[in-house]
């Protein structure tokens, strides 16, 4: 298959769990239709209520760079996985990396390293839980009630690994009215989506229930040459059941239990940026023309399951409000991973990963006129043990001159992890006149790992496969046995001051200073020794606006700000100039100076004509490079993931029909050079590129049906979010590129 496929191939193969659902949600007799409208009502500003200061408060009173996008405003975006949120929040690097794990960077801030030793810079919440791995962080959007993206340290309020700011996915709440929805879509790569959710009493007035599932099968984008099959393709369940029970009036117990399965048939393969090596074929094989073909041969698994439950209870009494998040997660990934981009056994790669966190926290908020207080104590505890390593009879390493050295590496590790992590913390705003109003947070962090590692040989054994070195590891069949045992422990306090102030009742100001931490750990890859590494910190420092105009028919939200961050963390590859071996090193390379601004504009220009832009700026860079990395370099590395200038520009228009309406929407997104690794390499270096969307929805008068006919990527750009600089061995460079043009229908029916 080539990457222009545009042919809708409709596969039949939904779970069948997922089709009992949607049939029974169509035709259930407990449910009713919702009432048709009366009128349709006037075009306007959406007010969003958040939850980014951990009570609920209009977006336009919280002084905080946040975007937030509702139910509503997700599904007329076509954001099914957060991927999607990339070009609808400025500054917001959010793709899929090399291991089905989550690449966020806020303002330059992130984490691009897929591997479990090593702590996102960017903390993912889900229904306020803390996900704590990269894998299983890539959700898709299923059933939300809305999305928030803090943009900055989050220090004080969510403290763990938010030092380049938070993603909070929110689900949809139970109703004690009966209704829900069932929506199919199909599109081109064979694309079948299926979603359907239920809400309503199930006591009545007592216990409120909500069940929501999606499926969603697709082909590959690219096609592998070597098999002939797909590659990147996706096959995904995702549920989720929530239970919302009034034990009084002032007490309530809300239950949340999600999973998801995702198992298509082969992992994602990035594509041959440079020439390699083929010592089986014993030349050079040149770079192919086509991002969407590739040619390996290990890429036969991937799978990934989670799970998690959390529980809120919720006291109110008088002025306070006690809550107890409590929450248990796991996570179960096995990947093959193809590094060397050819059909040679050169760089297989694999990673089997189970992961396990539990987490507790207890708030206490407390509110009088003009004085709000939030409060709590916060303690998370993770094992994660992970087997990996690699399968490459025909590995080799670059001397110079077209000379290269082949020798087998078939080896793995296995590494037992726990983190431990304790806080209390509080947040405290204070109108010191009807105008002014300052907030004044501190946090107490303690967190621990503990780390068992353990390394073996299998080269010459007849052992060669990542299956086999997983049942044979430890009992003698493996070589060069190697190891170590480590622990550290780092305390951190993060405080954070803000001043605000209300010009009117619809413009605000605001100026404030936070701290920022990500904990530190050891290296994961090695297993001859523990290569720690120190946490990460950064001060921020941030002006911005707020502002409803023009009868609150346009909304602006400005802000710049200003980063002194310190001890980030890098992974870089390279090879020991002694052994030959190769050698994945993660070290504090020093200090970086981050500076910026952002716009947001909604705005209403005619009754049935809306404008929706932001723009993103970032400036500055590295100011010290430390350790190993060349000094006489050091000066010309770009930091990761952060284009200098980014934005997005959306049109949508309505047009009232005698029975229903349509509205059609176009937009442009824009991403200026966008350097992918820590090298810097020119040859992965994404330049500039802009895409084109649009979508065309038709809702009926009763708002019962929906149906929409949309297109992304329109001009089938080819464009690369992430990539591997692995010249140093085995000697190329790969990129993994974003999805080409997709098309596809959905219907949509409401009851």
């Amino acid at each position: 298959m080539s990457h222009n496929n545009n042919s809708f191939t409709l596969s039949l193969k939904p779970r069948k769990q997922l089709l009992a659902v949607a049939v029974s949600l169509a035709l259930s007799p407990a449910v009713s239709a919702q009432e048709p409208a009366q009128q349709r009502a006037e075009r306007s500003i959406e007010v969003i209520e958040v939850s980014a200061t951990r009570q609920t408060e209009n977006l336009q009173d919280v002084p905080i760079a946040v975007t937030a996008l509702s139910a509503n405003e997700l599904e007329k975006m076509q954001i099914l996985d957060l991927g999607d949120l990339e070009s609808h929040v400025p500054n917001l690097n959010l793709h899929v990396g090399d291991a089905s794990n989550a690449v966020i960077y806020i303002r330059g801030v992130g984490q691009i390293d897929s591997i479990s030793f090593n702590d996102p810079g960017v903390g993912v919440y889900l229904d306020d839980v803390y996900m704590g791995r990269v894998q299983g962080s890539f959700l898709d959007v299923v059933d939300p009630q809305q999305i928030e993206v803090l943009r900055g340290p989050q220090g004080t309020l969510y403290g763990r690994n938010t030092i380049g700011g938070a993603v909070k996915f929110t689900s949809a709440k139970p109703t004690d009215v009966t209704e829900g929805y069932v929506d199919v879509g199909v599109g081109n790569y064979g694309l079948l989506n299926l979603k359907g959710s239920i809400t309503g009493a199930v006591v009545d007035d007592k216990l409120l229930g909500r069940f929501a599932m999606a499926s969603s099968k697709r082909d590959g984008y690219a096609e592998n040459t070597l098999t002939g099959e797909d590659d990147y393709d996706k096959d995904t369940l995702a549920w989720r059941g929530s239970l919302l029970y009034q034990i009084s009036d002032n007490l309530s117990a809300y239950l949340v239990v999600d999973g998801s399965d995702s198992s298509p048939n082969h992992s994602r393969t990035p594509h041959r940026e440079t020439a390699i090596y083929s010592v089986s074929q014993g030349k050079m094989l040149p770079v192919g023309d086509d991002p969407f073909k590739v040619n390996v041969n290990y890429n036969d698994l991937e799978s990934l399951e989670t799970s998690g439950a959390a529980l809120t209870l919720e006291y109110l009494n008088g002025n306070s409000t006690f809550k107890s998040i409590s929450a248990y997660r796991q996570m179960d990934y096995r990947t093959h991973l193809d590094l060397d981009g050819s059909a040679d056994s050169s760089f297989g790669i694999y990673n089997f990963e189970d992961q396990d966190q539990l987490s507790q926290e207890f708030q206490w908020l407390y509110n009088l006129d003009g004085m709000s207080l939030v409060s709590g104590v916060y303690y998370f505890k993770e094992d994660d043990l992970t087997f990996g390593g690699a399968v490459a009879p025909e590995f080799f390493v670059p001397l110079g001159n077209d000379v290269y050295f082949p020798f087998p590496v078939v080896n793995a590790g296995l590494r037992d992890q726990t983190n431990t992590s304790s806080a209390i913390y509080a947040n405290l705003s204070w109108d010191l006149t009807p105008e002014l109003g300052l907030t004044l947070g501190a946090r107490y962090t303690k967190e621990k790992k503990q780390v068992s590692s353990r390394g073996e040989e299998f080269a010459g054994t007849g052992v060669n496969s990542a299956e086999e070195m997983e049942r044979l590891f430890g009992t003698g069949v493996g070589y060069s046995p190697t190891g170590y045992d480590a622990e550290q422990s780092w305390n951190n306090f993060s405080p954070k001051l803000s001043l605000d102030y209300k010009l009117s009742a619809d413009h605000l100001l605001y100026a404030s200073t936070s701290r920022g931490f990500k904990s530190g750990g050891f290296n994961g890859r090695l297993t001859s020794f523990a290569q720690p590494f120190d946490p990460e910190t950064m001060w921020s420092y941030e002006v911005g606006s707020k502002s409803m105009l023009n009868n609150d028919n346009v909304r602006l939200n400005l802000a710049a700000f200003y980063n002194d961050y310190k001890n980030f963390q890098l992974s870089r590859f390279s090879i020991d100039p002694d052994t030959g071996a190769f050698l994945s090193l993660f070290e504090n390379a020093g200090k970086a100076t981050i500076y910026g601004a952002e716009m947001e504009l909604s705005a209403v220009l005619t009754d049935a004509l809306t404008l929706n832009m932001n723009a993103g700026y970032l400036g500055g860079g590295y100011d010290e490079l430390i350790g190993d990395f060349d000094e006489e370099i050091s000066d010309k590395r770009e930091l990761v993931n952060a284009p200098k200038w980014n934005g997005r520009l959306g049109l949508e228009y309505w047009m009232d029909l005698d029975s229903g309406s349509l509205s059609w929407s176009v937009s442009a997104s824009y991403r200026s050079k966008t350097y992918l690794t820590v090298s810097s390499s020119e040859v992965l270096a994404q330049s500039a590129y802009t895409l084109m969307d649009m979508s065309v929805t038709y809702l009926s008068d009763d708002e019962q049906w929906q149906v929409s006919l949309y297109g992304n990527n329109l001009t089938d750009k080819e464009y690369r979010q992430h990539g591997f600089d692995l010249s140093a061995s085995p000697g190329v460079q790969l990129g993994y590129y974003g999805a080409p043009r997709t098309y596809g229908l959905n219907l949509k029916y409401r009851f």
